[in-house]
């Protein structure tokens, strides 16, 4: 029984990625999302961009814990020429995350983190799966900032996902003129656990990929399909 409840609340945790974003621009601080009050002092900050689970509040709080009462302001945008995909890679925690693909047309809601340095050092240790790359003349409104001149953004190290020669859209990221098709997460691990590991139901699928060396062995496999990224 507590095996059975530890699976279901790892798959839990898998398909619930890319986690709840508030609807507005934000400041994180003490583990906690605030409200904006007046324009942010960004001086000195790096803006990153942020389209998966770093726009969530308690992902942050976890992944910023050293630093728990230094504010990072988190501005809502808008990216045009791009879509929020699927990366072909299995994470440490089961889930299949998100990546950057060129779409041209599409617009996506993301959002840009202002970072300190020792802000963005904790941020890029989380992400051992990805690099981050600058993007020059991004074509990226931001709340409070206006148009950014360029951006960096964490990448996926392994490529697009590809699903019946497609890439394959993240549905909980709302879009504009979206060109790929769009599934949610659930479905996402139901699709790579066909190609994977047929042989198991899908809460031991994910609760496997966290056992020594399984998420990196699925998401070589996962590689060897993927789409490259056009930026």
């Amino acid at each position: 029984m507590e095996d059975s409840t530890a699976a279901g609340e790892i798959l839990a945790r898998a398909a619930a990625y890319p986690y709840e974003s508030p609807t507005r621009s934000f400041v994180q601080r003490d583990g906690a999302p605030h409200e904006l009050a007046g324009a942010p002092d960004l001086a000195g900050r790096r803006p990153l961009l942020c389209y998966g689970s770093n726009a969530s509040p308690p992902v942050l709080a976890r992944k910023l814990a050293a630093l728990p009462h230094q504010p990072l302001p988190v501005l809502r945008a808008r990216l045009a020429g791009f879509d929020v995909v699927y990366s072909a890679h299995v994470s440490p925690y089961g889930a299949v995350p998100a990546t950057l693909q060129a779409s041209p047309g599409t617009t996506v809601a993301v959002f840009v983190a202002y970072a300190t340095a020792e802000q963005e050092e904790l941020l890029t240790a989380t992400e051992p799966n990805y690099e981050l790359r600058r993007f020059l003349d991004p074509v990226l409104e931001v709340d409070a900032a206006g148009t950014l001149d360029g951006v960096d953004a964490y990448v996926s190290r392994h490529g697009c996902l590809a699903l019946e020669g497609s890439e394959v859209a993240l549905a909980a990221v709302a879009a504009e003129r979206r060109r790929l098709p769009a599934l949610g997460e659930g479905e996402v691990l139901e699709r790579v656990r066909r190609i994977l590991a047929p042989e198991l139901d899908l809460e031991s699928f994910v609760a496997s990929s966290l056992g020594p060396g399984m998420a990196a062995a699925r998401t070589a496999v996962l590689r060897d399909a993927a789409r490259s990224p056009t930026y």
